[in-house]
């Protein structure tokens, strides 16, 4: 098993573990990025919205992925990369007791109204997932005015190199078709065509089996 550097050049970008200094600006990234994206119309209220989404993506996003070393960005934090590693994944922890509690208590009330319908959706996901251990991708954005640039596929790299090293799949969930047509270029492929607890949106989860080391290379 090998470790993943803590700062990953991949081209021009420089991409590194995320950092408690980052996870303001974390939130900002991610929020920017997903602000008029159809899920955030239908995960949350419309009162405040903008207000939910940064504390979803502060407490989901940053703390969360922070906590953990799951979580990568440019050195500029203009794209961010947030994971769920699998259990005893080298280089990262468990979520601490007090970042789980605020995601517990708090998630539930930025959605409101929306609570069950999300609640009920994460759980279709959740049994769609790979049942081996896997890396999960649970938040990935760039700042609009840094799009097309390949930071998206530079904050991806480190954790899927980490997924090649330890022969583990990687997985996430889109809403949108680009979503999963992005996602495809990095290896992903569509596993489970589902919709919403509601109805009222598609969603696809994918999976990233490891790519296997080329010929003649010990992948230890």
């Amino acid at each position: 098993m090998s470790d993943v550097p803590t700062v990953v050049r991949v081209g021009a970008p420089s991409v590194r573990r995320a950092e408690q200094r980052d996870v303001p600006r974390i939130a900002a990234t991610l929020t920017v990025a997903l602000a008029d994206s159809r899920w955030t119309r239908w995960a949350l209220p419309d009162d405040g919205r903008i207000q939910r989404l940064t504390r979803w993506h502060e407490l989901a996003a940053g703390h969360r992925g922070v906590s953990t070393g799951s979580a990568w960005v440019t050195e500029d934090v203009t794209a961010v990369a947030a994971w769920e590693a699998p259990p005893g994944a080298e280089g990262t922890t468990a979520v601490p007791a007090d970042v789980r509690a605020a995601l517990d208590r708090e998630l539930p009330v930025l959605s409101g109204s929306h609570a069950a319908a999300v609640t009920a959706t994460h759980e279709l996901v959740d049994a769609a997932r790979p049942a081996e251990p896997h890396w999960w991708l649970a938040h990935l954005g760039t700042r609009p005015s840094a799009r097309r640039k390949g930071l998206g596929r530079a904050v991806l790299a480190p954790a899927l190199a980490r997924c090649d090293a330890d022969g583990v799949p990687a997985a996430t969930s889109a809403y949108t078709w680009a979503g999963v047509r992005f996602l495809r270029g990095s290896g992903f492929e569509v596993t489970a065509s589902l919709h919403t607890a509601d109805d009222e949106l598609p969603v696809w989860v994918l999976v990233r089996p490891p790519s296997p080391p080329p010929a003649g290379v010990d992948p230890a």
